[in-house]
């Protein structure tokens, strides 16, 4: 993708004809349907105000970036403690489908690939179905066509990552399952500084390193207490397989963090429910066609199925507004917080004895979270390098850094309301 030097004329490919990513019109000056318009995703702008949209942006991010403000003042605004606690439902979203598919194992209905597919059904008829009423079929074929093999990949990454991480409830307890996930941060981290250009401050790497040590107060909690989990013969074989989706989400988390900077949400998300179905059949039927004949059938374990999915989908509908504002990185260590949230259901519903390292775990991965944010800027990491200087390759949606900019800009008095 080629930058350019305003982002009135920054143009994304869909299928032949092109939409703004600022301003959710076609080159024709249409409306292609483009993300969330009305605010949303994209600046209502007439033509003669696009140009003056990039110098808008580029002067907000200069306000925001040039403020002086203490080390912490980010964690005094609105946008920190909304990923903050979008993070912890995320946490709950999680540890609520382990605990569903702990439930699923026990009734003898270990069905991996098949649970999930309900997941991306019910993501393909909310967003798929929106975004055709968005874009036309026309256009929506032309993204299938042009783009369609980028969201492939996404899918199957994710799509693997649910797989072998419902696979190793299996083989292995509830708690030993959740705490492998800590391999996640270190792929994304990784993944990020070589490919995505992020250059972590060192506020950050202590944040993530704080949170490490708390995960790693949880293992040794595990492995102290034996009342945290009976562990099973084939243990280790069930940790390779949470390790592998650990990897796999890792890799499809920094996916979608570049895909959701650049294209709308519900784009992202109907299209990874679309794929999804596909891929996700695919690996049932050759995968699930033993277990599925075995399986219990019952009312409990279709309530069970019905959870797991409401969970998954809230997490999948949430996901993308975190890795917008925040990172991937932030993303995942704000899961780690599961692991207490799954001792807790624990205790109720398997009747786990909670060890006392526990609450001292979870106390060092929030303080974790919030070291993750001292001395940065006001823009947190909502401002993402790959999307250039301005962020003009990226789109004017809810947690952008695009978006703050405007804001900023209509605030200070450096653009009336016509724009943003």
């Amino acid at each position: 993708m080629v930058d350019k030097s305003a982002i009135a004329t920054h143009e994304t490919p869909v299928g032949g004809s092109y939409y703004k990513a600022t301003d959710g019109l076609d080159s024709n000056g249409e409306s292609s349907g483009g993300m969330e318009m009305n605010g949303e995703e994209g600046t209502r702008c007439a033509d003669g105000e696009e140009i003056l949209d990039g110098a808008v942006v580029e002067q907000g991010l200069q306000a925001l970036e040039n403020k002086k403000t203490a080390w912490y003042a980010y964690l005094t605004t609105r946008d920190f403690w909304t990923v903050l606690l979008i993070g912890q439902v995320l946490a709950l979203c999680i540890t609520a489908t382990n605990t569903f598919s702990s439930l699923l194992v026990g009734k003898g209905t270990s069905i991996p690939a098949f649970q999930t597919l309900f997941n991306y059904i019910l993501l393909t008829l909310i967003y798929t179905t929106y975004t055709v009423y968005r874009y036309g079929f026309k256009k929506y074929f032309k993204l299938l066509l042009v783009d369609g093999w980028k969201y492939v990949i996404l899918s199957f990454l994710d799509v693997e990552g649910n797989y072998f991480t419902v696979l190793a409830y299996r083989y292995t307890n509830l708690l030993s399952a959740q705490l492998l996930n800590f391999w996640s941060i270190v792929c994304v981290v990784i993944i990020s500084f070589f490919i995505l250009r992020v250059r972590y401050k060192w506020t950050q790497i202590l944040g993530i390193l704080v949170c490490c040590g708390g995960m790693g107060v949880l293992l040794a909690s595990d492995h102290i207490s034996s009342g945290s989990g009976k562990s099973t013969p084939t243990q280790v074989k069930g940790d390779l397989f949470g390790l592998a989706g650990a990897t796999f989400y890792g890799l499809s988390n920094v996916f979608e963090e570049w895909f959701v900077s650049k294209r709308p949400m519900y784009e992202v998300l109907g299209m990874l429910g679309l794929f999804g179905i596909i891929i996700n059949g695919i690996t049932a039927a050759i995968f699930d066609r033993g277990s599925f004949q075995g399986a219990t059938w019952d009312g409990d374990v279709g309530g069970y199925l019905v959870g797991y999915t409401l969970a998954l989908t809230l997490f999948y509908s949430l996901a993308p507004i975190i890795l917008r504002m925040a990172s991937a990185a932030f993303f995942d260590i704000s899961l780690l917080t599961g692991n207490f949230w799954g001792v807790i259901i624990g205790i109720k519903v398997f009747g786990y004895t909670i060890y006392y390292l526990y609450p001292i775990a979870f106390v060092m991965i929030i303080i974790g979270l919030v070291v993750y944010f001292l001395a940065g800027s006001m823009l947190g990491d909502s401002k993402k390098p790959w999307l250039g200087k301005n962020q003009e390759q990226g789109v004017t949606g809810v947690g952008t850094a695009k978006r703050k900019a405007i804001k900023v800009a209509r605030r200070e008095g450096l653009v009336g309301d016509s724009i943003a």
